[in-house]
């Protein structure tokens, strides 16, 4: 559902996994329980202590990683508006 963006109540029935709604509730609360984020940890543990994960290829993204003290002050941008017509007379 996530990767395709098939509407939850379209979800298949034959699958299993309940109705769209369900899948919907059950990921939600999943997510507020901190499910994800320690399915993550253990794996991630489990991989460095099998030796199985190259350190020296990782990328640190922020959706993964905050950035607590922020980050750098962003040069103003310039607008794309179209601005007002240059007179002609």
């Amino acid at each position: 559902m996530l990767h395709t963006g098939i509407q939850w109540e379209y979800l298949p029935q034959d699958l299993g996994f309940g109705s769209g709604m369900t899948c919907w509730r059950r990921l939600r609360d999943w997510n507020e329980a901190g499910v994800w984020q320690r399915l993550h940890e253990v794996l991630l543990a489990e991989l460095n202590a099998a030796s199985r994960l190259d350190w020296s290829h990782c990328v640190v993204d922020s959706s993964h990683v905050r950035a607590l003290k922020g980050g750098c002050t962003p040069a103003p941008r310039r607008s794309t508006e179209a601005g007002p017509a240059r007179s002609t007379t």
